[in-house]
């Protein structure tokens, strides 16, 4: 079994914080609980998996703790689901107007609300947190490969889960793999990077093709979006563009937005 997953809840109303926390711990997650900015600062060094930012008094505390948060070089990262206070206690203990317009949360409620029907948004949150990209890398250059995964590597959200030197190759990979990426090279012996989108597209349409490529005219772009590709990125490009191309495909769309527009007509 994996280590539980830890959530920090940050909430001042003692039956608030108590429903939620046994509510949680019945879903087998560690529960950290505070009620003050001061306390939460301490208490997050044990890095919580997600932070519950409630409301805690005077007013302008929550927002007080959102920005520490969102500032801080180890935690910013962390997702963060706020939950306001009610109407009639926004001016006590919520967030006021100007301070909303500066929410960096992944998430927003108000009270009143079942600590049950928050289960769902956490399990969101968390899940959302820990997916990882699958690339599959194609080049039939080693040193292109090597470098292209050196970059990925710094990626949290991304990992490479195989490479392959043809067309060919990829296409076997692509169905033993099953990577939400495949980052395809054109030009490659024994296949195609074109002739294998074809084939990747029309046996493992889950997977998205973004080429990778120094034949950068747009004939050839045109063709492999023909072919199913969903991205195009030339290689003098690729160092600006690699990691926010591999994102977008990975979604089911276009890379640049003006891909779709490509015609062999």
């Amino acid at each position: 079994m994996g280590k539980k997953k830890k959530i920090l809840i940050i909430d001042d109303e003692l039956d608030f914080v108590e429903a939620f926390r046994m509510t949680l711990e019945a879903k087998s997650y560690q529960v950290l609980t505070t009620s003050s900015q001061a306390e939460a600062q301490e208490v997050i060094k044990a890095e919580p998996n997600i932070v519950v930012l409630g409301t805690i008094a005077p007013a302008g505390q929550a927002f007080s703790t959102h920005q520490w948060l969102k500032q801080h070089p180890r935690y910013k990262d962390i997702p963060l689901l706020v939950v306001d206070a009610r109407d009639e206690e926004r001016s006590i203990k919520g967030w006021r107007k100007f301070e909303g317009m500066q929410m960096q949360a992944e998430d927003y409620v108000s009270k009143p609300i079942e600590p049950a029907s928050l289960v769902p948004r956490i399990q969101r949150l968390l899940e959302e947190a820990t997916r990882r990209i699958r690339v599959l890398v194609v080049d039939d250059h080693a040193m292109v490969r090597d470098g292209i995964c050196a970059v990925l590597a710094l990626q949290k959200d991304m990992e490479v889960v195989g490479e392959a030197v043809n067309g060919q190759d990829a296409l076997k990979k692509v169905l033993r793999l099953l990577p939400n990426v495949a980052l395809m090279d054109i030009v490659m012996p024994v296949m195609s990077g074109l002739e294998a989108t074809k084939r990747i597209t029309k046996e493992c349409p889950q997977t998205k093709v973004l080429i990778l490529t120094q034949y950068d005219e747009p004939e050839n772009m045109a063709i492999a979006k023909q072919a199913g590709a969903y991205g195009f990125i030339p290689k003098r490009s690729a160092s600006a563009e690699l990691v926010a191309g591999i994102k977008s495909v990975s979604e089911g769309n276009y890379f640049p937005p003006s891909f779709v527009e490509m015609s062999t007509n």
